[in-house]
């Protein structure tokens, strides 16, 4: 298999939220980083994979969280709610990111989206054929799946685990 794009969410996947100073319109100022999210987009685009942010965020926080540690780099991609008027699981902002990287339907099944919210980002990879990785670090959201839709492919604890998961599925015919 060859994965076409990686797609991340930013709360809780590649920011901290807990770590969150918002201003008063709630856009987030300042924030840490989830461990090893910088160390890992680094990694997949030294290994040349393309990298979308597929996020449910205000234009502020993810450019103030992104510039704050030089992470622009990494990204081919900005599909964001705010500047879309769309929010996951809406297939719009999926499909945003799918277009804007020219990746056709045919391979919409090699594409891996990574989330930590089941009902937003793993329900609107399923529907479109994505490869679905909860990233279920903690329980700030629902962290059970309810209905089908909700099941995610591979479920992961630390954000490097995806490392090991891109490298057994690129080694899939």
């Amino acid at each position: 298999m060859k994965i076409k794009a990686i797609f991340f969410d930013l709360g809780d996947t590649l920011m901290d939220e807990t770590t969150e100073i918002k201003d008063q319109d709630l856009v987030t100022i300042d924030a840490e980083l989830v461990e090893g999210a910088k160390e890992v987009l680094a990694k997949l685009k030294e290994l040349g994979y393309r990298i979308a942010l597929v996020a449910d965020t205000r234009i502020g926080t993810y450019k103030n969280v992104l510039g704050k540690f030089d992470m622009f780099k990494y990204f081919d991609c900005f599909a964001i709610s705010e500047e879309l008027g769309i929010r996951k699981p809406d297939q719009g902002i999926f499909l945003f990111a799918l277009n804007s990287l020219g990746i056709e339907e045919k391979d919409y099944k090699n594409v891996i989206m990574v989330g930590n919210n089941l009902k937003r980002d793993i329900v609107g990879a399923n529907r479109l054929g994505l490869i679905s990785v909860w990233f279920h670090w903690n329980d700030r959201y629902q962290s059970k799946p309810e209905n089908d839709e909700e099941i995610p492919r591979f479920e992961i604890k630390k954000l490097s685990e995806l490392l090991d998961i891109i490298e057994a599925l690129e080694k899939e015919e």
